[in-house]
C-alpha cells in the first residue's frame, strides 16, 4: 500500500512549523543569555545553518533540534548534519571577512516539549567531530 501523497505533505508542513516554532525560542533563549543574532535559516548550497549569532569575541553556528527527548534530539544531529553545517559556516565566514579571527564555535539547542530549551554549548567542532 502506498501512503498518502497528502498526507506525508501535511505531516512536512507540520515538522516545518514545530521546526520553525523551535528556532524562534532558540533566538529568544540566546538573546537572553546575551547573544546577538546574526542570521536565522542562513541557506548556502552547501547546506543551511539554523541560527548564527554572536557574543564578545565569540561567533557560534547552532543547530535547533526539536524533539520529544534530549536524546532523540542529540541523535538528530548527525554526523553527515555536522559536516554540513561546517560546511555551511566555512561559506558564511568567506561572505563575512570582518568576522576573521573571531572565536568560531558549534552548539545545538534543543526544543523539547513542555519543557524550557537546552543549549549545548561546543557540542561539536569546525570537522563535524563532536566533543
Amino acid at each position: 500500500m502506498t501512503a498518502d501523497p497528502h498526507e506525508a505533505g501535511a505531516r512536512r508542513q507540520g515538522a516545518e512549523r514545530r521546526g520553525r516554532r523551535a528556532e524562534t525560542v532558540a533566538a529568544w533563549l540566546l538573546r537572553l543569555k546575551g547573544y546577538r543574532v546574526l542570521a536565522r535559516r542562513y541557506r548556502t548550497s552547501a547546506g543551511e545553518i539554523d541560527l548564527i549569532v554572536a557574543r564578545g569575541r565569540s561567533i557560534v553556528f547552532v543547530e535547533v533540534k526539536s524533539r520529544p527527548t534530549a536524546e532523540a534530539a542529540i541523535d538528530a544531529v548527525t554526523a553527515r548534519s555536522r559536516r554540513r553545517i561546517a560546511r555551511a559556516a566555512e561559506v558564511w565566514l568567506a561572505a563575512h571577512p570582518a568576522a576573521a579571527g573571531r572565536d568560531l564555535r558549534f552548539d545545538v539547542v534543543m526544543a523539547l516539549p513542555g519543557r524550557w530549551p537546552r543549549h549545548l554549548a561546543a557540542a561539536f567542532d569546525a570537522r563535524g567531530e563532536p566533543w
